[in-house]
């Protein structure tokens, strides 16, 4: 035996079969989880939708006509909650848009938002994917 045996075995330095397999499996389920974590971010990600406010106009006391443009999956239906609001960022007028599915990736739209007193502002609040009626 040798003086670097002698040391292991004093100090209890071995690893035994089990521990081995033990340390090589929770490898492999760390391996496991990321790669899952990555594929839930990746396949969220895919029918993200982007919606950016590009103008707003407030036609009179009772409407505000809106521009904005989205980015979304080709051939996927979306909709979009549109929002004017007051000098008291009150909510006085919205409206949900629904946008055909199309093969583009961007698309412009504009949209009048009916509102009930004047308006200092009108925006997208929040855009999201529809469920396909096929599935």
């Amino acid at each position: 035996m040798t003086t670097q045996d002698m040391l292991d075995d004093r100090y209890g330095r071995r690893r035994s079969p089990a521990r081995r397999w033990l340390i090589g499996g929770g490898i492999v389920l760390a391996v496991a989880v990321v790669a899952l974590f990555g594929w839930f971010t990746v396949s969220g990600a895919l029918d993200d939708v982007d919606a950016d406010t590009t103008a707003f106009e407030v036609v009179d006391a009772h409407s505000v006509s809106l521009g904005f443009q989205i980015t979304a999956p080709p051939g996927s239906a979306v909709a979009c909650a549109i929002e004017a609001q007051d000098q008291e960022h009150g909510v006085v007028g919205w409206r949900v848009v629904e946008l055909p599915a199309t093969e583009e990736h961007a698309r412009a739209f504009r949209e009048v938002i009916p509102t009930t007193a004047l308006a200092t502002t009108g925006f997208v609040n929040s855009c999201w994917v529809l469920p396909n009626p096929a599935d």
